[in-house]
């Protein structure tokens, strides 16, 4: 089933002074997916995402949110959209619960509905014990959660999430993680910028990868990602792999506690490696990439991989 394109970016740019945050931008995010934002501090990603939310205009290019003008019909996006900065401030003394009762009415949701979404958002993430308890006590982890109720409160359709896994604890990434995959599956598009890239690893469809204010083009990106990488592997007895790989000349770039580290070009020659081990008798126990994918394909294009 082919998806429609909520979020699409062309020629995007933006300047501060002589500061050039974003210089040229080109992506698409559709509907159904997550889209992971990836890019070094300084990259540009924080200015577009401000783009996208209507709270910075581009000094060139065009963006459009479902088919809506950021610029030209910002309420119109701000109806879809839902957006959760890296910090949102919270009204001190409102509980949480008066918090997304308050949020949803400046959605323009009637009181009563209010009530009814600010129940099922607290409920969604894991907010209960709190629910009449003024934000100034959540906790930073805690007040993300929060935030991401908030930006779901009017169930939008386009999700902009910047850095939402920072202050949660591990059982809270899971649920977050597991939450952002539902809602992809619910029809929405999700645009989630992380430095953990592991995590992104885990919940992203596709990747956008800006650096210097500039998207990698897809042949870049292509060509990163298939390029030479380790694998790990890790066998019932170590030193029966050892001497399966030095047999069939298979060389190594080093070790650590958890395996052997194999370069590999392209996930053929890894299950051919594979083989080949479990052929000669050697019971492997684990078998994988070093690094994720959008680890290794962010590290290459940095190395100069980007064109």
């Amino acid at each position: 089933m082919t998806t429609h394109a909520a979020i699409a970016v062309e020629g995007v740019a933006r300047s501060f002074g002589d500061v050039h945050a974003v210089r040229d931008v080109s992506f698409e995010a559709r509907a159904g997916s997550v889209t992971a934002l990836i890019g070094p501090n300084g990259s540009g990603k924080t200015t577009l995402l401000l783009m996208l939310a209507t709270l910075l205009e581009p000094d060139r290019g065009s963006i459009r949110i479902d088919g809506h003008d950021p610029v030209a019909d910002p309420r119109a996006v701000r109806r879809v959209m839902g957006w959760m900065p890296d910090v949102l401030g919270s009204w001190a003394t409102l509980t949480v619960r008066q918090t997304l009762e308050t949020t949803a009415r400046l959605y323009e949701i009637d009181a009563a509905q209010a009530r009814v979404r600010a129940s099922e958002l607290i409920d969604l993430v894991g907010l209960q014990p709190l629910a009449d308890q003024p934000t100034r006590v959540l906790s930073r982890g805690q007040k993300q959660r929060l935030s991401l109720a908030r930006a779901l409160v009017h169930r939008p359709g386009v999700l902009l999430l910047d850095e939402p896994a920072s202050g949660l604890d591990p059982a809270a990434r899971i649920d977050l993680r597991v939450l952002v995959r539902r809602l992809a599956g619910e029809g929405a598009a999700i645009l989630v910028s992380s430095h953990v890239l592991a995590e992104l690893d885990e919940m992203a469809d596709e990747a956008v990868y800006i650096d210097g204010g500039v998207t990698a083009s897809r042949a870049s990106v292509e060509a990163s990602r298939a390029t030479v990488r380790d694998w790990r592997i890790r066998a019932l007895d170590p030193a029966a792999l050892t001497a399966a790989l030095a047999e069939l000349g298979i060389p190594t770039s080093g070790s650590d506690h958890l395996g052997v580290l194999v370069p590999v070009t392209g996930e053929a020659e890894a299950a051919s490696l594979l083989t080949r081990l479990t052929a000669h008798g050697v019971g492997i126990s684990a078998f994988g990439p070093a690094v994720g994918d959008l680890e290794h394909t962010f590290l290459d294009l940095a190395k100069g991989g980007r064109s």
